[in-house]
């Protein structure tokens, strides 16, 4: 596939203006782009580094209209934008990215089947399409094994653990409100995840595998390069995926290793990714470099250095509440704060990356910097 080269001086449209519509934004901007982010919040983070905002809901066609008329290229940051939306602005305007890849995985029940049908290793899953079906899943699957809502849910939500049958009443309510997917639990030994840039003529170009730690299904910390040998895998796992469904830009493939040490993937986030915030400070391009480079048509590096071994820690709601005061003080500390106006200890408000010799050893001081966290 070939698309546009666009000179400095075009504008790129972003939908959605979160932290990584502002990541994207700093990116396209340090090269030359102008921005404009579209973003139903007026104070989303984005919309302080856009040279103009759009402020309307993703749904808004007349605003999508409006972005497409000012943009030479539009992308997005987030994957739960409407496909249909999405596919009727595609036959107008310039978006290289698509929409296949959003229509296939906004619904988990097509991006398990488009990964089975690629033909890459997957846990067992179960359609769940009435609360009466949950019998099914734990007959083929047995306990435990999760429940997760077909659309919408992140960062943990929409999904539970059913461990016996004490679980089965809530795993049918769930049901009830939404159509789901059972997947056999993964007895974890490691989560890792490797993000990659496709660009033009399928140029594409992989960071380094990245090992993850979620705490209460959100993100807590990324270790680059992962302590893992499996690197090799995830690429193979990748040109599966990329063969079967239509990529541009940078997204991020989440992996499951179990104690049998066997990789399965688990989702595709086609986007940039949390897990991939680290390239910031850690390699010669950033995930949103390449994105940039990518959706503008530009050249890509063959090969993503990594400078510096790195150690990545998200940064909640409760996260600052426990470490802001200390910001100062340590300079080795990139932190980066997302300008969300509102604090939840839940909610993403930065991140921190440290560069390292030593990931162990900043590891472990790190775990006893965010000691109390959950208290």
């Amino acid at each position: 596939m070939n698309f546009n080269k666009l000179s400095f001086g075009a504008t790129v449209g972003i939908i959605g203006g979160g932290q990584l519509g502002k990541m994207m934004a700093q990116s396209a901007q340090k090269m030359g782009y102008r921005v404009i982010v579209l973003d139903p919040d007026a104070e989303c983070p984005c919309q302080h580094v856009a040279h103009e905002f759009i402020n309307a809901p993703y749904d808004d066609m007349e605003a999508l209209e409006q972005l497409g008329e000012q943009s030479d290229v539009i992308t997005y940051e987030f994957e739960n934008i409407s496909a249909p939306q999405l596919k009727a602005l595609v036959s107008r305007y310039n978006i290289p990215q698509g929409y296949q890849a959003i229509e296939l995985l906004q619904d988990r029940l097509t991006e398990k089947q488009s990964l089975q049908a690629a033909g890459t290793q997957i846990v067992p899953f179960e359609q769940l399409t009435e609360p009466s079906d949950i019998e099914r899943a734990v007959d083929k699957l047995g306990y435990p094994f999760m429940v997760k809502t077909r659309f919408g849910g992140y960062d943990g939500k929409g999904q539970i653990l059913v461990q016996s049958e004490d679980d089965l009443d809530e795993a049918r309510t769930l049901i009830e409100n939404q159509e789901c997917v059972a997947e056999q639990f993964v007895d974890l030994a490691k989560e890792v995840s490797l993000t990659v840039t496709i660009g033009n003529d399928n140029q594409i170009t992989y960071f380094p595998l990245q090992e993850n730690e979620h705490q209460n299904q959100i993100l807590f910390k990324t270790i680059v390069p992962a302590r893992s040998d499996k690197e090799a895998e995830a690429r193979d796992e990748v040109k599966k995926i990329t063969d079967y469904i239509h990529f541009v830009g940078t997204f991020t493939v989440e992996f499951f290793i179990d104690r049998d040490n066997h990789l399965y993937v688990n989702e595709i986030a086609p986007r940039p990714h949390n897990s991939g915030h680290y390239s910031i400070e850690a390699c010669d391009y950033s995930q949103f470099d390449t994105h940039i480079l990518a959706v503008t048509g530009q050249q890509l590096p063959q090969e993503i250095e990594i400078l510096k071994p790195a150690v990545m820690m998200n940064l909640l709601g409760r996260d600052l509440d426990l470490l802001e005061d200390q910001f100062g003080d340590h300079p080795e500390w990139h932190v980066h704060i997302y300008g969300k106006t509102k604090r939840k200890p839940d909610r993403k408000m930065g991140h921190m990356t440290i560069l390292t010799n030593d990931v162990d050893q900043t590891e472990r001081e790190m775990l006893q910097r965010f000691e109390g966290r959950n208290q």
